[in-house]
């Protein structure tokens, strides 16, 4: 990589040094004339264009280096750690490194993934003042400037809280090793030159105003083109330094490695399922869990429960835990799980009326039962805006000013008119024969489609129709993308907040602009969204209606509990009514619980 730079800096000092042999051979008569009079014309106009040309491509050569030398290269967002805060954490780096005979990292820092790394910050945007970094005198103004130079070592939070303080040091003795080749001169200007040209690029495609789009674009290219020629060599040099840095880690807690490098797949399983399953209703609903890498142990212990394969790792929790080793590791946990809402669902920086913190033991009640209702909310108002459907089972033409009639701009497929005809015995009769007594004996319904916020008015319309599901997804899909679009306004109309050291996060330039940098929310289908919406109705009709309560299952996330015990058969029912328009299924689940459909529910 250091012979591509130098390449490409020979390539663009070739027209002026062309240009310099031009003009100093006819000063001396070896080209052309001397005499500038009778000099050749010739001559001239070369030496005049090929001036020119190297005069152009050392400012475009100056501009490249200078964009690539002051470009700030991209960090990991992460949570620094003071030494002042983990002290012994501090001390079991420094002695691996010690054993390993290798300079110790010059700080330590947590991120919310499950991997660990060294991270170069040797960057002037990234240091501490150059008076501060230049203080004292002698030796210790050296030692303070090799301390500058040290990567940084940035540690998985996961594996903080699942790990053993064993377990933690047999992870991290190659991840150390690696500080040893950082350290060689070679190495880290070849570094510097690929992170400089990465940060190049960022910054290139991040110009926007419209005289300097021509310069940028052109940095950008020749970053890019750089990258490319580099990007075999690069890959070949990390792979060597990983291997020397795996050799020289062999003498250390090798045995027990392996066994940290089993306790890594199943704390990145587990680590997942929370986020996806767990922090993700969470954050959508302006919520974010504090504790999330304690939440960590909880699914992990559910998964060893549930699995035969992990067996014997609860026993692994009589032993120290690695987050022992931070002084705060409560306020540690709330920065990272922060953090992680930022990265993976964008949330703003700081708590606020909107964003507010919420404890595993207030989740059901604060996450769950308010995601429920909220989405029954929505689906009955998805409901109001449709147009009622007679006895026979078809939609009614709508009012003056109602909602949309059959074949209107909001119903182009005529998904409306599409029903086909009810059952000739009811809607109770849909319901099957459990719940078909209690609607027959119970209050009875206002018309031919009811009306409130009853589980009744769902079935019904779900079953009047062959396609009465695809009009209530469709609509459903389109209420949701105005929500999500009016959100994304009201979080782009806040006042950005400095990231940095005083916010307590370190990011990379630019980074921030573009939240969340992992989006954890996969498109859903209209028949998805619809099945979570019916199944978000019945548990809010069995919590009304039956004595149900909302849950929390670490590997599952929003559970509905029954006396107690958790009702996983909901899934299949709702599936039945929402695919094939059959409440049988249903209503036999519904008779079972003891819920009432037909009474209304509590919306938000």
């Amino acid at each position: 990589m250091l012979r591509i730079r130098g390449a490409a800096l020979g390539v663009a000092l070739v027209p002026a040094a062309v240009a310099v042999v031009l003009l100093v051979g006819g000063l001396t008569g070896r080209i052309g004339r001397a005499d500038p009079v009778t000099s050749s014309t010739g001559w001239d106009t070369v030496r005049w264009v090929v001036t020119g040309i190297a005069l152009v491509v050392l400012l475009l050569a100056a501009l490249v280096t200078t964009v690539v030398v002051r470009a700030r290269p991209a960090l990991s967002p992460s949570v620094p750690i003071a030494e002042e805060s983990a002290p012994d954490l501090y001390r079991l780096v420094r002695d691996l490194a010690d054993r390993l005979e290798v300079p110790a990292p010059s700080a330590i820092a947590l991120t919310p993934d499950c991997d660990s790394w060294l991270e170069d910050r040797t960057h002037r945007a990234h240091g501490p003042p150059r008076g501060k970094a230049a203080g004292g005198a002698g030796a210790g103004a050296r030692e303070g400037a090799r301390a500058v130079q040290a990567p940084v070592l940035v540690i998985g939070s996961p594996f903080m809280w699942w790990m053993r303080v064993a377990e933690l040091r047999a992870l991290l003795a190659p991840v150390v090793a690696g500080t040893g080749p950082s350290a060689n001169p070679d190495i880290a200007a070849a570094r510097r030159f690929v992170r400089g040209l990465d940060a190049a690029v960022a910054v290139s495609a991040r110009a926007k105003h419209p005289l300097g789009a021509p310069a940028s674009a052109f940095v950008g290219w020749a970053a890019r083109l750089l990258l490319r020629a580099c990007r075999e060599h690069a890959m070949e040099m990390e792979r060597c330094v990983a291997a020397a840095a795996s050799e020289r880690a062999q003498n250390v807690d090798y045995g027990l490695r392996i066994v940290a490098q089993e306790q890594v797949g199943l704390a990145y399983a587990g680590w997942d399922r929370l986020l996806t399953r767990v922090a993700l209703p969470a954050w959508r609903l302006g919520r974010w869990p504090s504790r999330l890498d304690a939440g960590v142990v909880s699914a992990l212990t559910e998964l060893s429960r549930r699995d035969r394969l992990a067996e014997g790792f609860t026993s692994r929790l009589g032993e120290r835990p690695a987050c022992d080793l931070l002084e705060e590791p409560g306020a540690v946990d709330r920065a990272a799980s922060l953090l992680a809402a930022r990265l993976f669902h964008g949330g703003p920086a700081e708590p606020g009326p909107d964003w507010s913190p919420v404890g595993w033991q207030q989740y059901p009640e604060e996450v769950v039962d308010r995601k429920w209702r909220l989405e029954a909310a929505r689906l009955h108002r998805v409901l109001d805006a449709l147009p009622p459907f007679t006895d026979g089972g078809r939609p009614g033409r709508a009012e003056p000013g109602g909602p949309e009639e059959p074949g209107a701009a909001g119903d182009p497929d005529g998904l409306v008119a599409a029903g086909g005809a009810a059952d000739p015995s009811g809607p109770a009769a849909a319901y099957g024969p459990a719940v078909a007594e209690g609607l027959v004996a119970g209050e009875p319904s206002a018309g031919p489609e009811s009306s409130g916020p009853t589980l009744v008015r769902v079935i019904e319309r779900l079953t009047a129709g062959e396609r009465a599901s695809d009009l209530v997804a469709a609509r459903l899909g389109a209420e949701l993308a105005r929500e999500e679009r009016a959100e994304a306004a009201r979080q782009a109309a806040r006042e950005p907040v400095a990231d940095g050291p005083d916010a307590g996060v370190t990011w990379g330039d630019g980074l921030a602009d573009g939240l969340p940098l992992f989006p954890m929310q996969p498109p859903r289908t209209g028949r998805e969204l619809l099945a979570d919406h019916v199944t978000a109705m019945v548990c809010c009709a069995a919590v009304d209606t039956a004595g149900a309560a909302p849950g929390l299952d670490w590997l599952d996330g929003p559970i509905l509990l029954v006396e107690g015990a958790r009702r996983s058969d909901l899934g299949h029912p709702v599936l039945r009514l929402v695919d094939d328009g059959d409440a049988g299924p249903l209503g036999e689940w519904l008779g079972e619980v003891g819920v009432r459909p037909e009474k209304p529910v509590r919306l938000v």
